[in-house]
């Protein structure tokens, strides 16, 4: 027998490296050494931090990669696992340095491998981030045919100086909030279960974009435009960030506030956009639970000190970024430290 006999096919896995090394090579640092092939991928940082904090974050994209696949959309959702893990180590203030990615399945379907390591790729690129290795692996009896799982690891750094920990904020900060794309990766097991629900109603127009393509919008890519922000004459009124993940809008913002104060969170600014009045209606989903499942249209947020939050927002809407005023920073109370309402 042969391990091609046992399911697993290397002639496939070769094919796949030499369909993506074009693509990957575009994504390339000048910090990145060697390219694909290795067994360990390395970047010199060398001169171009005087006290790096380097901060790592890994993730991968839900359910939303179930729905993905039996759309046959695999071209984007790379886009969506660089995003969730390069949003995050932004939130630090850090730069995102390189991308490892993971691709397992049970046949290696080499055109459906491409496209997506062509997202993962692209997403990479879109950030400023390498793209500089990864592993892919085929296991036979481990996935149903057509199925693959995907996983994503990041590093960044950030100036010491530079860090946002959270410790800068205080009473009495704004709450910007950046738009989000759509649900970007995130409670897509509710939104499945309302989708199959509804009837998988994907040609519904929502004002001009049909509903599928709605569901499978990539997830915004951040890093360059705040990361301009941070350099820029505001960057130090920018005293935390929060990227609006698993949690949502309850969850995620307060990570980052110090425990003696709290959020209060206008509900009036958080006008849902059609997608997410979809996934309301149809699916009977209560305020709360929008807010705390769902971005609900913001997908990141800064937390601003008041006296230079029009400046933070004149320079956003020079980024081309679309934001509003949420909420602010308040001392904690005796109930919960979050109040939408």
């Amino acid at each position: 027998m042969t391990y091609r006999d046992a399911g697993v096919d290397i002639d496939a896995g070769n094919e796949l490296v030499e369909r993506i090394k074009p693509l990957v090579r575009r994504s390339f640092r000048p910090e990145v050494m060697g390219g694909l092939g290795g067994f360990g991928a390395l970047f010199d940082l060398t001169g171009k931090y005087r006290e790096p904090v380097l901060v790592s974050g890994t993730d991968g994209v839900g359910t939303k990669l179930k729905l993905a696949q039996q759309l046959g959309r695999h071209d984007t959702i790379g886009i969506d696992l660089v995003a969730m893990c390069v949003n995050d180590v932004l939130v630090q203030g850090a730069e995102p340095l390189f991308f490892l990615d993971y691709f397992a399945t049970g046949k290696l379907d080499v055109d459906t491998a491409v496209a997506v390591v062509g997202g993962i790729a692209r997403g990479c690129e879109l950030s400023g981030c390498a793209l500089i290795g990864g592993e892919t692996a085929e296991m036979p009896d481990m996935y149903p045919p057509g199925e693959y799982d995907l996983a994503g690891f990041c590093v960044a750094a950030v100036e010491k100086s530079q860090l946002r920990d959270g410790a800068r904020v205080r009473a009495g900060d704004l709450l910007l909030g950046i738009a989000s794309s759509g649900p970007h990766s995130n409670g897509y097991s509710l939104i499945r279960r309302i989708f199959e629900r509804a009837g998988r109603p994907g040609e519904l127009d929502l004002g001009g974009t049909c509903l599928v393509d709605a569901l499978m919008a990539p997830t915004a890519l951040y890093v360059k435009p705040v990361l301009e922000l941070l350099r820029g004459a505001q960057g130090d009124a920018i005293h935390a960030m929060a990227h609006i993940t698993g949690g949502g809008l309850s969850e995620n913002i307060i990570r980052v506030v110090p425990e003696a104060l709290g959020l209060d969170i206008d509900a009036g600014t958080l006008a849902l956009p059609p997608v997410f009045e979809w996934l309301q209606h149809e699916g009977g989903v209560a305020d709360a639970e929008m807010w705390r499942t769902f971005n609900c249209g913001i997908g990141f947020v800064l937390v601003v000190a008041p006296d230079a939050a029009g400046a933070v927002e004149a320079e956003l809407s020079a980024l081309q970024l679309s934001h509003r005023r949420i909420g602010q920073v308040v001392p904690a109370g005796s109930g919960g430290r979050v109040r939408i309402g």
